[in-house]
């Protein structure tokens, strides 16, 4: 079974999606056969790169809500994020275009790398407020799931694999996605958002009974 997996690495409710799945794995009977595929979604493409902004800023300016409703918002995610093993610090996450830490993420997928990639970068912007369109931390990040640091500089420094991302986003798009995460079961089946542990692990099941059971003739 191939679970593809569309997601920005600035995305907070994808990291908990992520934790939501691979709950639902560890308790689905044939996880073995599963095979998770990441693909690059941007949740603001038109964010100009080289520009950085405090992520309550720009959650305050987009929504239009007041700093102390932001600050609310915030702290819902996060305590959801907890019961999930993650310790967010949103309050100090700094919002970029991530078009370069996607090329990362397919460079690390040549490599076998790429869920360690996603998780790395989720963990990087999330946990540790990192700043993700930093050249310096992108290549430290790389070289710290296992890339070499010589391709992963000249990667992150080029222009290499943004045909890649852009083709994994024009894809989510030809699929009706607008919003990440989401997760296609087989092609055959989609959840949309962070669901519950539950629910991914039924769409696991049905996705499995439908690859096993013969198309109508």
């Amino acid at each position: 079974m191939r679970i593809e997996v569309w997601s920005d690495v600035v995305c907070p409710w994808c990291y908990i999606g992520k934790r939501r799945l691979e709950r639902a794995l560890a308790d689905f009977e044939h996880a073995d056969e599963v095979t998770v595929v990441w693909r690059s979604f941007q949740l603001d493409p038109s964010f100009p790169r080289g520009v950085r902004q405090p992520v309550p800023e720009m959650l305050a300016k987009k929504t239009g809500a007041s700093p102390e409703q932001v600050r609310a918002m915030n702290a819902q995610v996060t305590e959801l994020a907890a019961r999930e093993g993650l310790t967010y610090a949103l309050e100090r996450t700094v919002m970029v275009n991530t078009v370069d830490a996607h090329r990362l993420t397919h460079l690390a997928k040549e490599h076998g790398l790429g869920g360690r990639a996603h998780e790395r970068l989720l963990r990087a912007q999330l946990v540790e407020a990192r700043t993700l369109d930093d050249p310096d931390t992108l290549i430290r990040l790389g070289t710290e799931i296992g890339l070499d640091e010589a391709e992963t500089r000249r990667v992150v420094t080029g222009d290499a694999y943004a045909r890649e991302v852009g083709a994994d986003i024009r894809e989510a798009r030809a699929l009706g996605v607008t919003g990440v995460p989401f997760f296609a079961f087989n092609r055959a089946f989609g959840v949309s958002g962070a669901q519950p542990a539950e629910t991914f692990l039924t769409a696991l099941r049905r996705a499995r009974e439908h690859t096993r059971t013969p198309s109508a003739s």
